[in-house]
């Protein structure tokens, strides 16, 4: 047996392995999403009932505030204080069932991705031993892409799992219960009230941009309307105004379009670039360099930043399994382009992005 064949069936085995530890990990979010499911059952009564006891609290309060002097001062208190009570115990209670729904969510996917996985790995292994080395080495780089894709995209998932729950969901939550707060005060003092409510229109905006930043991260819509070029020039002037990183954009030859994968693949490396700079890179200055040409795009991210040895960096996100300089390297590849970078400590970083036209 030559030394590929043998490396293909060393590829193949070590399929099996992550096979047998994926089935056993499926089998464990079985476990948990049946144990999750009769928690969200048990949480979502529990919120029915905080519910019911708060619209009784607030029906007991406005009896109270419509005739206050019938009732001793001790009750009163005790009155709001229950109705306050009620409020925070509905929205931990409502909370915990958003956490719950979202954490089902997620391994549900899980679920889905790691049974197409055992299927696609089911398939592999029916290969038989003594097939060709020609088709054995054709087996080989499939079934890496396989894995890869399914790590990618699992991860990307979770990412923006964590993303939406962290932002525009907790942000959601936090304007239910602002909403309810000035509800309660309109019957108790309206000066309150209305400051409580121009609170919740600046919170609202808030929110909102925030969810539109988010959009414009998962996707910018201008990018198939209106290009490359003032896709990144808007992304840019936000990524300066948020960071308070100096930002420039440079573009050379004559603005041209490109496939859409080309182009999202462009704009994908320069944000994960950027997303780099800001968190590592410690710069005040970072540069983004188009290069429009007919045969190719050049996408160069330069800063003056503190800088980092790549071949560790490399090695660690390979051990780690993270994405960054890993992910845009193959991102590249796969189009028939190359990712290179060149960074030296104290000397900055230089990301270069080279892409076929076609």
């Amino acid at each position: 047996m030559s030394a590929e064949s043998h490396s293909t069936l060393t590829v193949l085995e070590r399929l099996q392995e992550l096979a047998e530890e994926s089935r056993k990990e499926y089998e464990r979010a079985q476990r948990e999403l049946k144990e999750m499911d009769g928690l969200i059952r048990q949480s979502t009564r529990e919120v029915d009932k905080c519910a019911q006891r708060s619209t009784q609290a607030a029906q007991q309060l406005r009896q109270i505030e419509a005739n206050p002097e019938s009732y001793p001062r001790e009750e009163i208190k005790a009155a709001y204080s229950a109705a306050q009570d009620a409020q925070m115990r509905l929205f931990m209670m409502r909370n915990q069932v958003e956490q719950l729904q979202n954490k089902q969510e997620n391994l549900t996917r899980f679920c889905q991705q790691t049974r197409r996985f055992l299927e696609i790995v089911g398939q592999f292994s029916a290969v038989p031993e003594a097939a060709t080395e020609k088709e054995q080495a054709e087996e080989k780089s499939p079934v890496k892409s396989i894995i890869r894709i399914i790590e990618v995209q699992e991860n990307e998932r979770q990412h923006l799992a964590r993303q939406m729950h962290d932002g525009p969901a907790q942000a959601l939550t936090n304007l239910i219960l602002q909403a309810e707060i000035c509800e309660r005060l309109f019957d108790t003092d309206p000066t309150q009230a209305r400051s409580e409510l121009s609170n919740l229109k600046n919170a609202v905006t808030a929110t909102f941009q925030k969810t539109r930043d988010f959009i414009v991260t998962l996707r910018p819509m201008m990018l198939d309307d209106l290009g490359l070029l003032p896709t990144l020039r808007r992304y840019i002037e936000n990524f300066e105004k948020r960071t308070g990183i100096s930002a420039s954009l440079t573009a050379a030859n004559q603005e041209r379009r490109y496939p859409p994968h080309t182009e999202v693949t462009v704009f994908r490396v320069v944000q994960e670039a950027l997303n780099n700079v800001e968190q590592h890179a410690h710069a005040s200055h970072v540069r983004v360099a188009l290069d429009f040409q007919e045969i190719q795009v050049i996408a160069t991210v330069e800063d003056d930043g503190s800088g980092f040895d790549v071949a560790n960096a490399l090695a660690m996100a390979r051990q780690r399994k993270t994405l960054g300089l890993i992910d845009m390297q193959e991102r590249a590849e796969m189009l028939g382009g190359t990712f290179q970078v060149e960074s030296y400590i104290g000397r900055g970083t230089r990301a270069r992005l080279v892409l076929p036209a076609s």
